[in-house]
């Protein structure tokens, strides 16, 4: 990646195919890794991630399903999970998802922001607007600079 010439015609070519090479390569070996020790679920959530990088879902879902019981990556694969059941539009799997992360999270850092906003998408997803507002409003009064939730809550009461 770093031997490509940015100012080449072809560069976003090269460095797309560079990428896929990439990832490819990392999801065999990640296989390779999980073949050898398939307890592992910190292996399993890795091998999640690059399913989802490469639009396999239903095989994502499978690892991160699997990853949930490590307790060290168990909101990360609610969270993940939620995404996939959200690709699938399966909102109502992912809202129940990511409400049980948050259950599980006491603390309003950075990754419960995270699972709050990604509620709220999902609850506008499934035209629930209230309830999706409830939750961008939450982020706000911490954090008004957080992804675009400023502009999701201005809009809202700009249409009252």
């Amino acid at each position: 990646m770093a031997q490509l010439d940015a100012a080449a015609p072809d560069y976003t070519e090269q460095s797309a195919k560079l990428q896929a090479e990439k990832l490819n390569f990392q999801v065999t070996e990640c296989q390779t890794r999980v073949e050898k020790y398939p307890t592992d679920l910190a292996l399993r959530f890795e091998m999640g991630q690059l399913y989802f990088q490469t639009g396999k879902i239903t095989e994502a879902i499978q690892e991160f399903q699997k990853a949930q019981a490590n307790p060290h990556k168990r909101l990360a694969s609610m969270s993940y999970l939620a995404q996939c059941f959200a690709k699938r539009k399966m909102y109502d799997l992912a809202a129940r998802r990511l409400q049980d992360a948050i259950k599980e999270k006491p603390v309003f850092d950075e990754e419960k922001k995270d699972l709050v906003y990604n509620l709220g998408c999902v609850l506008e997803s499934m035209g629930k607007k209230e309830e999706a507002i409830e939750q961008f409003k939450m982020i706000y009064e911490t954090d008004a600079g957080y992804k675009d939730v400023t502009a999701k809550v201005e809009a809202f009461y700009a249409g009252q």
